[in-house]
């Protein structure tokens, strides 16, 4: 079996199985799957914010986490990531399960007998088991960053899913409107007039 490593290493090398790229977004240690599990955040579903709750390569810590604590179909580690998350975010199949491969493949994860649907259901083994050993206090941080959510969108985090997703909403009408042509002495001021009120209307609260 070949070996596989990634972590905080400052300096490490990794095998993609199967002839696949190395991605940068991963460590360096992971295969090109639509850009990374950090690309989906929109609204309660996947998309910009799944960086800011698993950093580069974290989504493998949690999985593995999950899994460690029961055994599981990919589906329901999806809905158990977004539960968690209050379902502000919830990670895209397209990422998750070739994930879960790269695992198996790594050999921290095994497939028992598909379900009559045709799932797999993944259990961690031991080489999983001591992977996470070694690498707790990641495991930990990103399990807490996950639980604390987008933002502190998460279940204990602070923040509804609503309230999330209008704060995403207002940092991309800034970013368009700021990447955009430059505001005029008139615009910048009511730019700066609505971005106060705003302010303003939420300490009232």
């Amino acid at each position: 079996m070949r070996h596989f490593h990634f972590g905080h290493h400052k300096h490490h090398h990794c095998h993609a199985p199967r002839g696949e790229h190395e991605d940068s977004a991963s460590g360096g240690c992971g295969p090109r799957h639509g850009g990374g599990e950090e690309q989906r955040m929109h609204g309660g579903r996947g998309g910009r914010g799944g960086a800011r709750v698993f950093g580069h390569g974290g989504l493998r810590f949690v999985l593995l986490q999950l899994i460690a604590e029961k055994p599981a179909h990919g589906y329901e580690l999806i809905k158990a990531i977004e539960d968690r998350l209050g379902g502000s975010y919830a990670p895209s199949p397209g990422v998750v399960y070739p994930t879960l491969t790269l695992l198996e493949e790594m050999g921290y994860l095994s497939v028992e007998t598909a379900d009559t649907g045709g799932r797999k259901r993944y259990s961690i083994t031991a080489s999983g088991q001591e992977f996470l050993a070694a690498n707790r206090d990641t495991a930990d941080a990103m399990m807490a960053r996950m639980n604390g959510g987008v933002d502190g969108a998460g279940p204990r985090g602070g923040r509804p899913p609503q309230v999330t997703r209008a704060i995403e909403n207002l940092k991309l009408a800034m970013r368009m409107r700021l990447s955009g042509k430059p505001l005029t002495e008139q615009q910048a001021h009511d730019f700066a007039a609505v971005l106060d009120s705003a302010a303003q209307q939420l300490e009232r609260l």
